[in-house]
């Protein structure tokens, strides 16, 4: 949903209850998005390949998200764009309080790939340690 006329060069705004709210978390996101599509949160851990009660800990605050897989994220974005939502899954990661992480690409994916195994044993763990502490720290 769009407001405001277009105009050549203009950025479409999104409406502001389209809007994610600042400082909302991770609950409140998913609960009002739910709302808005008319779905129950079995619906989106089914669509997103993830456990209800995984799915119900994250809205209520119980189970922290800070070692979630990020595709995990990127699914229940994906299944709420297609019940009509407009949320973006960069909006599911900040209301979890994770950075966005960047695209990747296959050539990018081999390239490290072929790096690593071409690494000895210890320093293919070191490498693993490394990327693990960034991907924390963002």
């Amino acid at each position: 949903m769009t407001t405001g006329p277009h105009h050549p060069g203009d950025t479409p705004q999104a409406a502001a209850e389209d809007l994610p709210r600042e400082g909302e978390d991770l609950g409140a996101l998913l609960t009002r998005e739910l709302d808005t599509v008319g779905r129950t949160q079995k619906d989106l851990a089914a669509a997103a390949g993830i456990t209800y009660s995984t799915l119900n800990h994250w809205i209520k605050g119980t189970r922290g998200t800070s070692r979630v897989d990020p595709e995990d994220f990127r699914r229940l974005a994906k299944a709420l764009r297609n019940w009509g939502s407009q949320i973006r899954a960069g909006d599911v990661f900040r209301a979890a309080g994770r950075q966005v992480p960047g695209p990747s690409s296959a050539e990018r994916e081999q390239r490290l790939l072929s790096i690593y195994r071409a690494l000895p044993v210890g320093s293919q763990r070191a490498l693993i340690q490394h990327a693990e502490l960034l991907a924390r720290s963002g």
